[in-house]
């Protein structure tokens, strides 16, 4: 039997500023690109996670949870979020992050140490791994008579991808307001809650929109895999009036690099313009990737179906703290 659609908490400031930068109109080879700011949602809960929170949060207080247990790489923006929300509403954090704990807490990490989170570094390297170690520490927290709420790795799951079906109801109020004919978001892939969220909101709300995603790890064969469970489960959860098929995914790939959070000179060079021209970060391990693929994707003639494009900003600063060095150079000794 379908579920009702929950109501979120919502700690974001809402709605987002969507803008245009004349002074990227070149690195867009002419064409009309707009900027959705999730990255303003708020300070410390700066970003896209927020959204996807707000359902998840709300559904952990339902069912009368104390400790939200989360997990990601060391620098994950969406632990840092989780923990703030946590302190927010009186509950506590437990994050599970996978990698090499560093001598000094930067970035993220420094975040979440300063919030009171409880961060337990593992060595997982995949993420069934990641998961058992959350199941772990859930039952461990349970036996302690606590009352875990596990949210999966970047909140997504069929319900924090609620979120961005909300988002795109407020796009649409926007444009309209706006009076500006969008006809295409660009996002990052990576759990893939954002992309599926985007997707299903369009649907539901009406909004002629593609959807074109560029992942920042995954395969695309992967993320399309991932964003098409998503919103099955999605579909079926709360009997939503929509089908979604493998027609509707559109992954560009080609932008991962290294690999996850490895970035590549040219992908830095774009970071240090865009800031220096409009004062807009892009972070170095999702939005930076989605945006040197859209602006590649333009330069090369790609995506001339669209006339006017949206490109969601989905936040990150803080992690960009931890890599100063890769993204301020020494200058030299004059």
């Amino acid at each position: 039997m379908a579920q009702e659609l929950p109501k979120p908490i919502c700690l974001a400031n809402l709605p987002t500023r969507i803008v245009h930068y004349d002074a990227l109109d070149d690195v867009f080879s002419g064409r009309e690109v707009w900027i959705k700011r999730d990255d303003e949602t708020g300070c410390l809960l700066t970003g896209n996670k927020v959204r996807k929170l707000g359902y998840l949060v709300a559904d952990a207080i339902a069912q009368g949870c104390d400790t939200l247990i989360t997990a990601g790489a060391i620098q994950s923006n969406h632990a840092r979020a989780t923990a703030v929300f946590a302190r927010e509403l009186g509950l506590d954090a437990v994050l599970v992050l996978r990698g090499t704990e560093p001598p000094q807490p930067d970035g993220n990490l420094f975040l979440d140490a300063l919030v009171g989170a409880d961060v337990r570094i593992v060595e997982a390297d995949t993420d069934g791994a990641i998961e058992a170690a959350m199941r772990d520490v859930a039952d461990q927290l349970a036996a302690e008579g606590k009352r875990p709420y596990v949210i999966p790795v970047g909140g997504s799951n069929e319900v924090g991808v609620l979120g961005y079906v909300d988002a795109v109801g407020e796009i649409a109020r926007q444009v309209g307001e706006m009076q500006l004919a969008i006809d295409c978001i660009v996002t990052a892939v990576g759990s893939g809650g954002t992309y599926a969220g985007l997707l299903l909101g369009t649907k539901l709300h009406g909004v002629a929109m593609q959807v074109v995603g560029v992942n920042i790890s995954r395969t695309a064969e992967r993320c399309s895999a991932v964003v098409l469970t998503l919103c099955r489960r999605t579909i079926r959860r709360y009997g939503l009036d929509v089908r979604v098929g493998e027609q509707d995914i559109r992954i560009i790939d080609g932008y991962v690099g290294g690999g996850y959070a490895e970035s590549w000179p040219e992908q830095l060079d774009l970071i240090r313009l865009v800031a220096e021209r409009t004062g807009m970060i892009l972070d170095p391990v999702y939005t930076s990737k989605a945006f040197f693929g859209l602006v590649d994707q333009l330069k090369q003639g790609r995506l001339a179906e669209h006339e006017r494009l949206l490109f969601i900003h989905t936040g990150g600063i803080f992690g960009a703290m931890a890599r100063r060095e890769e993204l301020l150079p020494p200058q030299p000794t004059p």
